[in-house]
């Protein structure tokens, strides 16, 4: 994972405000587009590429929910915050995927896990769940787009696990998670709309509300939320100054 290389100075800080600002308007315009209230769309700076330092900047800029890939990073960003009296109240989601031996570092963490991509998993995490009188709440992750280099559930493995998994406890489900094809923004729609459609089923199937759905990042995002998204994960367009905004 390659760490942007900038400096942590006023300059950086003054793009992080505008390029917000900038981010939000274009999601309140994707939800005017699409009969929808920009409140109804979280969206999450995705620190992974940046030192703790300027997830401290971010958060003076008015972003006050991040994202991290990685367990360990998880645990330095939010150990950093907790030491930064100012962010009192910062959120922090793991997006990354996440293997059974770093659920530990996650629990009590991560304000939500988007990544659960299988039943193997959910269940490892439930487990350690129940032995830390713990709960989490969680997206499974679904690969909607049938890429072979994309991790998850497939549609249809989802559905039949759907009433499973429900059941595991120290799980709250809260919706679904996926990532589109990069580079075609047609399909991305698909995907997007895709997500939407097994989360309707899915709520027929399992009665859960599953309000969320983790759709689009930087490429797409506004796609994503004409498509339903109530939760998009920024990590370029929030950070990087080399990022091209159109």
């Amino acid at each position: 994972m390659q760490m942007l290389d900038v400096e942590l100075n006023d300059e950086y800080a003054g793009f992080l405000a505008a390029r917000r600002v900038c981010v939000m308007r274009l999601i309140a315009e994707a939800c005017a587009r699409s009969g929808r209230d920009a409140s109804e769309v979280r969206a999450l700076a995705v620190s992974k590429t940046v030192e703790p330092e300027a997830t401290l900047l971010a958060y003076r800029a008015g972003w006050r929910a991040f994202a991290e890939n990685r367990p360990q990073e998880l645990v330095r960003k939010t150990d950093f915050a907790a030491a930064q009296p100012v962010m009192a109240g910062v959120r922090f989601d793991l997006i990354g995927n996440l293997q059974k031996d770093k659920i530990n570092q996650v629990i009590g963490r991560a304000a939500l896990i988007h990544s659960v991509s299988s039943e193997d998993l959910a269940r490892a995490i439930s487990k350690k769940c129940e032995a830390k009188g713990a709960c989490v709440k969680a997206l499974l992750e679904v690969n909607v787009s049938g890429e072979e280099s994309k991790s998850g559930f497939s549609p249809d493995e989802v559905r039949e696990a759907a009433e499973r998994l429900c059941a595991l406890p120290g799980i709250e489900l809260r919706g679904l998670m996926t990532m589109a094809p990069r580079g075609d923004l047609d399909v991305a729609r698909r995907t997007f709309n895709g997500l939407r459609e097994l989360a309707c089923d899915l709520r027929g199937r399992t009665g859960l509300a599953l309000p969320e759905l983790s759709c689009g990042m930087s490429d797409d995002f506004r796609v994503a939320v004409e498509e339903g998204a109530t939760i998009v994960r920024l990590g370029r367009v929030a950070f990087d100054p080399g990022y091209a905004l159109a």
